[in-house]
């Protein structure tokens, strides 16, 4: 490396570590040396003269050196900061020239004129083709938020790269396009892949958005279905206090026709045929509600076309349609979920209907429970009058 090349690095790297804003997340330090290195590797591709390599060299390292003095017109003052570096230096003219031609040759929109301005134009946008091309990118979206130039969302700003790749940026050395091009098809492949998968979510965002406002509220839909449940739940409660009385007063009148009945034909127990009769009477009284209680009610269990017209016919409960054939029962269910009150409605009969099955239900379980509780304490009462005015004692 020549003695004015280092003497750029050295001097580049200070003024971009001290005096650069640390907004300039792009603009910095890295992006310079990434364009030096790419610069570097362009040159050994190509046959240029020293002076021309050397040229470029000082270009790369001094190019973005005016965004210390702010983002407006930055070649310009990159080329006043460069003229001052090189003059102090006593720098050839001629050679000085050349510099700022190829720092004025990074310029946007800028078409080289030939193979050198090609080279540093190459380098200054290699990161197009580079795998770090998404951090790049992202750091340059910060920076220009940070400096209040633009704000992009992340579909904005993915967009405006897309338009980049395919509208703008192209390399021009034969060695870019040969070993870089590959790299910024991936990178242009990745963008265009994420923004189909953003359209495509954003697409399925639209469609439930429309969805969800033709469909019920939120609260509504939450009313029905605890309802519902709370419904179904205590249908369940009831169902297994009836199904405990049954087995309760199976085991009772199991005992008494095996314990007591057997001893009633003998004499001398006549005393307990009434305690028995009416222990048994109760208890099989109280089978009897707990079966009631929990017997189903079948409907007819068919409906026309006109009571599905008319509204008039719960499609929700299958006592209204078991004996109806599928086709016709498929036809009432389309014509039901067209008509979101008909939803409603249904819904809503089914659990007023629910409701007065429950109520049927729990009726019935306090009637069999106050049998139940009536009938052990009679039946008790009643063995104990016997024991003790009809025993044997007294008896004999």
């Amino acid at each position: 490396m020549s003695d004015i090349i280092e003497k750029a690095k050295l001097f580049t790297t200070d003024l971009l570590t001290n005096t650069l804003s640390p907004k300039y997340l792009y603009h910095n330090l890295r992006h310079t040396e990434r364009v030096v290195k790419s610069t570097k590797e362009l040159l050994d591709a190509h046959s240029l003269s020293k002076e021309e390599s050397e040229a470029l060299l000082l270009a790369a390292w001094l190019h973005d050196i005016g965004y210390t003095r702010g983002t407006s017109n930055h070649e310009e003052n990159s080329c006043i900061m460069t003229s001052e570096f090189l003059g102090k230096e006593e720098y050839d003219k001629e050679q000085t020239q050349k510099v700022l031609n190829y720092i004025n040759a990074t310029k946007r929109y800028y078409e080289p004129q030939n193979l050198a301005e090609k080279i540093i134009r190459d380098a200054d946008s290699s990161h197009f083709g580079q795998k770090s091309y998404s951090e790049t990118s992202g750091f340059l979206r910060e920076e220009l938020s940070l400096l209040g130039i633009a704000e992009y969302s992340s579909q904005e700003w993915r967009k405006a790269n897309i338009e980049m790749f395919e509208k703008e940026h192209r390399f021009y050395t034969d060695y870019a396009i040969e070993n870089w091009n590959e790299g910024r098809a991936k990178n242009l492949k990745r963008l265009q892949k994420a923004n189909k998968a953003e359209k495509e979510i954003a697409k399925k965002e639209a469609i439930k958005a429309k969805y969800k406002s033709e469909s019920p509220d939120r609260g509504v839909q939450t009313l029905f279905r605890v309802t519902l449940k709370n419904h179904l739940t205590l249908s369940d409660i009831a169902d297994t206090k009836a199904n405990i009385l049954l087995s309760v007063n199976a085991i009772i009148i199991s005992l008494v026709l095996s314990n007591l009945i057997t001893k009633l034909d003998n004499p001398s127990n006549t005393y307990l045929i009434y305690p028995t009769v009416i222990f048994v009477v109760f208890s099989v009284v109280s089978m009897i509600l707990a079966v009631l209680a929990t017997r189903p009610n079948v409907t007819s269990g068919e409906f026309t076309k006109e009571d599905v017209k008319n509204k008039k016919v719960n499609l929700l409960f299958f006592g209204n349609f078991h004996k109806m054939e599928l086709q016709d029962y498929q036809w009432a269910v389309n014509e039901l979920v067209k008509d979101k009150d008909y939803i409603y409605t249904s819904l809503t009969k089914d659990l007023y209907f629910l409701g007065k099955v429950l109520n049927r239900k729990y009726k019935i379980l306090r009637y069999t429970y106050t049998i139940f509780i009536v009938g052990i304490v009679i039946s008790v009462l009643a063995f104990a009058i016997a024991f003790k005015f009809f025993g044997p004692e007294r008896m004999g």
